[in-house]
């Protein structure tokens, strides 16, 4: 009885909608003045000191497991915990944690990146668009499908670099290569690739075949630590997420070791614009391991550390929600297959990824952020204004 006393407790200042609760003997109570938008069903007691301690790991194995159920959005959960003042799974933590120390050496990252990835390109070609990116889009106007926002963020970063056709570029961490053979076929570039990936490697080198880019494009299965030639232009797209906190400085580093003087990059990724989501356990375990997601302030300290240029910052938030939103509804088209590919435990952890990152795009708990940096302060070779960027938008 005192346990579920403090259920009580925590579920009453949780979320800033109404929220029923079932609880584990049955009985139900409604948090909220309102006509509950959610209910979670508690199908077992759980440890209320294991609750505390890692709430994030703890929900999701119980989701998961099929000890919790939610009849509703677990994205609308999520947004609401974060705009709840004082809320117990934000203010313990649900998406942040304290910094948990993982090993980011070069093995140590090619397992942590090889086992998000190399799933299978046939999970992800399950519910990605057909031009298999798995970063934010950007949407243009509210109508742009998945794949044309995909489409459209490519082109957004290479129009922000204002690239000379022939020139060089890097981009770290390709993906499944919609943007290197973007920048070769549509912008005239000499483009290179590389990954830790085997399954992105090799659907990538297939498609330089099938697109006839072999003279174009290349892709390298190797560490971005052991590049060593220079570019005209580099690109990482949500890349500096898997670095690590103590790599950070080094990252920002090597992006300026490998651009030529007054070379350019556009660096994307998930960045927090006040404290950072840091490291979760439920994502360090199950979906991103290894994973950090730094602030804003220590980004730019490391773009200044680091002597780079900062040219442009552009926040992409609502842009992410919106992609992750796009993923979770083709995921739910498929869910069956994915859970008779994976199982049900695993089928669940990806519903309830989706949906929870959404949520914390959505609540503002993360950011998605473009930088644009200048390898040197003169000569880059940018206008004046940002319209050049825009000019080809329609």
């Amino acid at each position: 009885m005192l346990e579920k006393a403090v259920y009580r407790q925590l579920f009453s200042h949780a979320f800033d909608i109404s929220v029923a609760v079932t609880y584990w003997d049955g009985t139900t109570e409604v948090y909220g003045q309102d006509q509950p938008e959610v209910t979670i069903h508690w199908r077992k007691e759980i440890s209320l000191k294991d609750i505390r301690e890692k709430p994030t790991l703890v929900l999701a194995e119980a989701y998961m497991n099929g000890d919790i159920d939610v009849d509703g959005n677990i994205q609308k959960l999520v947004a609401s915990a974060y705009r709840q003042a004082g809320s117990f799974l934000t203010k313990n933590s649900f998406i942040k944690q304290h910094f948990i120390k993982t090993s980011h050496s070069e093995r140590a990252s090619e397992q942590d990146v090889q086992s998000h990835y190399d799933i299978g390109n046939d999970f992800y070609r399950l519910w990605l668009d057909e031009t298999m990116t798995y970063s934010c889009a950007y949407f243009e106007h509210e109508t742009d499908t998945l794949a044309q926002a995909q489409m459209n963020k490519d082109n957004h970063i290479l129009y922000k670099l204002k690239p000379t056709p022939g020139g060089t570029l890097l981009d770290i961490g390709c993906g499944w290569g919609t943007l290197i053979f973007t920048a070769a076929e549509d912008f005239g570039l000499q483009a290179t690739g590389i990954t830790l990936s085997q399954e992105q490697y090799n659907y990538v080198s297939a498609q330089i075949k099938a697109r006839h880019l072999e003279d174009k494009v290349s892709v390298l299965l190797t560490d971005y630590r052991e590049i060593k030639t220079q570019y005209d232009y580099v690109t990482s797209v949500g890349m500096f997420e898997h670095v690590g906190k103590e790599n950070l400085g080094l990252y920002f580093q090597k992006i300026k070791a490998l651009l030529v003087p007054n070379g350019r990059a556009l660096i994307h990724g998930i960045t927090g614009q006040h404290e950072g989501a840091g490291v979760d356990p439920f994502l360090n375990k199950y979906i991103f391991p290894g994973g950090y997601i730094p602030n804003l302030g220590e980004n730019v300290q490391h773009i200044m550390d680091a002597k780079l240029q900062l040219s442009d910052l552009e926040p992409l938030r609502r842009h992410y929600q919106k992609t992750l939103e796009l993923w979770d509804e083709n995921y739910e088209k498929v869910f069956d297959q994915a859970e008779a590919m994976y199982g049900r435990p695993f089928a669940r952890m990806w519903r309830l990824y989706l949906q929870a990152a959404a949520g914390s795009f959505e609540g503002g708990n993360i950011d998605v952020i473009q930088y644009l940096l200048v390898n040197g302060t003169s000569g880059s070779g940018l206008p004046l204004t940002r319209q050049y960027i825009y000019q080809h938008e329609a």
